[in-house]
């Protein structure tokens, strides 16, 4: 197998992040996005979304949606599970990863790309221009704050985010807060108490 990745990016991290806690290596490549090499010829004939990161199988079939990764990485090391133990940790993780792609994660891509310099007529991933629309940044601010609200309420009565044991929910939730610092300059307010009770947890349980 081989890893098509860059380092810096947040869906990349997502992938990191679940390999170094299962102790997977795997041959990569970096695509550096800051020299637009994904949307070069030789990579868009690999992976034509044009998206990082993209993981090549022995048999050649690509996967280039990070849930599709990590599920059949899951599957291969299936030591110090994060997909689940049982049917219903199964569906729970499913459903926040879901949740915080559509509510978090789609927040502040809207945020960054829609507001950032760098990002005029490139305001979506992929080969595709698309123009910028400053007001989708704006609402963009508005619901990440109303998620990180959402998640600190979630997270009162619960360690992790699907429970007992931490999973790839909880990577997914510390990338996007790493994301949103950067990204759309926001971090969770010192007011949301579980919230940063959960990321000091997680992050020993991850590096534990």
């Amino acid at each position: 197998m081989k890893l098509y990745t860059f380092d810096a990016a947040p869906n990349p991290a997502r992938v990191a992040l679940f390999m170094a806690y299962k102790g997977i290596s795997l041959e990569t490549v970096q695509i550096d996005l800051g020299k637009e090499e994904q949307l070069g010829d030789a990579y868009r004939a690999l992976v034509p979304e044009a998206t990082v990161p993209a993981l090549v199988l022995e048999n050649g079939a690509v996967l280039s949606a990070v849930i599709a990764i990590v599920h059949y990485l899951e599957e291969v090391f299936p030591d110090k599970p994060l997909l689940g133990r049982t049917p219903e940790e199964r569906a729970l993780i499913l459903n926040w990863n879901h949740r915080l792609f559509g509510e978090v994660f789609s927040a502040i891509a809207d945020t960054f790309r829609n507001a950032h310099p760098n990002y005029v007529d490139r305001a979506l991933p992929g080969p595709v221009n698309v123009a910028q629309l400053p007001e989708l940044a704006e609402r963009g601010r508005m619901r990440l704050t109303e998620g990180f609200s959402m998640l600190n309420n979630a997270l009162a009565s619960k360690t992790f985010l699907a429970g007992d044991h931490v999973s790839f929910a909880d990577i997914d939730l510390m990338v996007a807060i790493d994301f949103a610092k950067w990204a759309a300059r926001m971090t969770p307010d010192q007011s949301l108490e579980h919230l940063h009770r959960w990321r000091v947890d997680t992050k020993a349980a991850l590096e534990g």
